[in-house]
């Protein structure tokens, strides 16, 4: 190649010139490749172009017959050009026709050409197509040929992308740039939205590819790189990577990737061939993503979402771009695309625009999930790769019933999911007919359907819903989108706020359930090798004394005359409700003693989440005023089973004899010391959950606003009494052949009960 890095330079500002004349986009693509073979000394140069049918196509030639262009096109499995693609791999050979995947296509008359360099033309990792060029002669093309090549073809992938090429296609077979995709996922919310996809955290846009000063650009990144190391060293120490909760080996890992020679070579090698500093990475990080998405180790793949956020940072450091947009701005009807999102992020969006989310990670059970349940923001979870996929203002719809998304969907599906959203519609009215109906089964048991809540904007759901109360309030949401700790003044105007519009209902606040996944942004972080299993809930409320009591004395305050149900997460032992409820009295004396007005009365109970306290309930419960159960968490202890781990959150079934059982022996206990008993976890927010609940003694359950509708139309339609006949003998002796959820879903059918 001549002039070793003149060659490439050269290439690229003539092909810029191209790119900037006012011609057809045939007529560009035709000057591109004779520009392409001339500087290659090649004598054969093509650009085939990946369809929205899967086949590549001849789009354009310099040295094969021109009557084959737009007529020859081949399977992506056919040929050395379908092996490019699949592999998103360059293939370099000095004698092509000897390679078994080599396929004669006589039309275009390169039986002649011996020597073959194909690069895929790649953008965000994904293929678009394929160039390559060919000689005569047997010969081996040079590492700096191949390299040229490659970031030649990352100027062609801005042509396809920018939709210059579609005119020259036929109706069918339009290049691939913008394919629709159907995606599968699992459910994290219910519901169904249609909207337009908003990058949780937005790719930067390159808008200059080629260089004008090579050595500046080298700089550029030489200190874009220094700034990006020093800002990961910064985040590692305070502990602020996006998976918190990470083991240190991973986080370590992480690091190595931003000191590794050989990603920051091949990105110094990119510039040196003419591209600015930005497109250099981005055609690094393209080609590097492309071959981890392809690759079968698992931990490779994992490692890629590293990969990416240190490109993104480093993008971000060159182009000047540190923050991501306020997520107030958004458009209508805004569908948010993220690789992972803590609960909290989730509440920064404005509600009144947002429809839907997509995760790639984030199992159903994950806390992510469940805000968004209480939003009512229908979500689905691990979507593979979907932020490489989506591009801003893609044209989504998500299916929360089924778990299916479809990206850019044809008009058919679009107008099938537009009388969906329709009969759902119909449904939500139908549902409030039911609002003022008292929640009674059909053998006369009452029922009392309370609300999960966690944030102000929740409390209007009450009303709305016809709600018996708040069965369960969040306190920790608003430690978790505050900027800072909230001072007793704000937690007490909040819990004022609650008790005022929940009226003369009861409100059962939660005292603190952070540590583990639940991170305060201002808390110091540390290494815990099972953060659900670590220093969380009440336990850091019992060792940070002064934490726990500055939130009971606000919620003493905000009571002031009322009556107040304070209860206490994770507990473990008796003796931690002990410690718990002491901090209660010492805080009801020094009201007293300071001349505050004292609630009415109050109660305090447990959250039953941990299995030992299953063995301890004759103790506890003539101490406590009343039980609450948190099926979420009790079944990941149960099962031993991580809820956020994607690999086992769905792999036990939280409708299963075991577990049932064990919530069975809770509600049993109640009754025999006359305390009530609430279930206020997942579990309730299903008709088959709530079915279960009901048939085994549960007449109190707390769930998410969105499905108090089609619980209680069910519940009104149950005989709990022939509901626990059905079930009752599965419990009691557990058969063959039928699953406890299969045996209640053939009692709902045989009842016509919707489940």
């Amino acid at each position: 190649m001549r002039g070793a890095m003149g060659g490439p330079r050269v290439l690229l500002r003539r092909l810029r010139e191209v790119m900037a004349e006012p011609v057809s986009a045939q007529d560009r693509l035709d000057r591109i490749v004779v520009l392409i073979a001339a500087n290659m000394v090649a004598e054969v140069c093509s650009v085939y172009v990946l369809r929205v049918d899967g086949t590549l196509e001849l789009y354009a030639t310099e040295g094969l017959n021109k009557e084959a262009v737009h007529q020859t096109v081949m399977r992506i499995d056919e040929g050395l050009v379908g092996l490019v693609a699949s592999q998103a791999n360059p293939i370099n050979l000095s004698d092509a026709q000897a390679h078994p995947a080599f396929s004669y296509r006589p039309e275009t008359g390169e039986e002649i050409y011996h020597s073959y360099l194909g690069v895929p033309i790649l953008r965000a990792g994904n293929t678009l197509g394929v160039l390559v060029v060919q000689n005569r002669a047997h010969r081996n093309y040079s590492e700096e040929e191949e390299e040229a090549l490659q970031t030649t073809a990352m100027v062609l992938a801005e042509m396809i992308a920018s939709g210059e090429l579609t005119s020259l296609a036929r109706p069918g077979a339009e290049p691939a740039v913008h394919p629709r995709r159907h995606l599968a996922g699992t459910v994290l919310a219910e519901g169904i939205a249609l909207g337009h996809a908003v990058l949780h955290e937005p790719r930067v846009v390159i808008k200059n590819f080629v260089a004008d000063d090579v050595p500046g650009e080298l700089k550029r990144l030489d200190d874009a790189i220094g700034a990006m190391r020093s800002d990961v060293d910064v985040m590692l120490e305070r502990g602020e990577i996006a998976d918190g909760g990470e083991h240190k080996d991973i986080l370590e890992a992480y690091r190595m990737f931003a000191h590794d020679r050989g990603w920051l070579s091949r990105m110094r090698e990119a510039i040196r061939t003419g591209l600015t500093a930005e497109a250099g990475v981005e055609r690094v990080q393209s080609d590097t993503r492309a071959r981890m998405l392809r690759a079968t180790d698992p931990y490779l793949r994992e490692r890629l979402h590293d990969l990416d956020d240190l490109a993104n940072r480093l993008m971000r450091q060159l182009m000047g771009v540190q923050h991501a947009p306020h997520r107030d701005q958004l458009p209508d009807n805004a569908i948010v695309v993220a690789r992972m999102m803590g609960p909290a992020a989730l509440l920064d969006y404005d509600r009144k625009r947002l429809r839907g989310l997509i995760l790639e990670e984030g199992g159903p059970t994950s806390h992510i999930a469940i805000v968004a349940r209480a939003l009512g923001i229908p979500a689905v979870g691990e979507v593979e790769n979907a932020t490489g996929l989506v591009e801003p203002g893609d044209p989504m719809i998500i299916d929360g019933v089924s778990g299916d998304v479809y990206l850019r969907p044809p008009p058919d599906i679009e107008a099938a999911y537009v009388e969906r959203v329709k009969l759902r519609a119909r449904k939500q009215a139908q549902y409030q007919t039911l609002r003022g109906r008292p929640c009674v089964t059909r053998d006369g048991h009452e029922i009392a359907l309370h609300l999960n809540a966690g944030l102000l904007v929740d409390l209007p759901h009450i009303e709305e819903t016809g709600a018996a109360g708040i069965g369960l309030f969040r306190t920790e949401l608003q430690f978790m989108v505050a900027p800072t700790f909230p001072r007793i003044g704000e937690q007490l105007a909040l819990y004022r706020s609650v008790l005022e519009a929940a009226g003369e209902k009861p409100v059962t606040f939660r005292t603190l359930d952070i540590g583990g996944d639940k991170v305060l942004p201002y808390m110091s972080a540390f290494e815990e090798e099972n953060p659900a299993l670590g220093w969380r809930a009440i336990r850091l409320g019992l060792d940070r004394p002064g934490l726990m009591r500055s939130q009971i004395r606000a919620l003493l305050r905000a009571a002031s005359g009322k009556a107040l149900k304070i209860m206490f997460p994770m507990v473990a032992v008796v003796d931690e409700f002990d410690q718990g409820k002491a901090m209660v009295e010492h805080e009801l004396t020094y009201l007293r003693r300071h001349g505050h007005t004292l609630p009415e009365r109050v109660e305090i109970g447990v959250m039953v989440e941990v299995p030992s306290l299953l063995f301890q309930l004759d103790d506890l419960l003539p101490q406590i005023d009343f039980l609450s159960v948190g099926s979420n968490d009790l079944c990941q202890f149960l099962f031993a089973a991580d809820r956020g781990n994607a690999r086992v959150a769905d792999r036990y079934d939280p409708i299963s004899v075991p577990v049932v059982r064990a919530l069975r022996l809770i509600a049993r206990k109640g009754r025999e010391h006359k305390k009530p008993v609430t279930l206020c976890g997942e579990l309730a927010s299903k008709p088959i959950g709530a079915l279960a609940l009901v048939a085994i003694g549960y007449r109190a359950l707390s769930l998410t606003p969105s499905a108090v509708g089609p619980v209680k139309s069910m519940l009104l339609e149950l005989d709990a009494e022939k509901a626990l006949a059905a079930i009752g003998p599965l419990l009691d002796h557990s058969e063959t052949g039928m699953t406890l959820r299969q045996r209640i879903e053939q009692f709902a059918a045989s009842e016509n009960l919707q489940l």
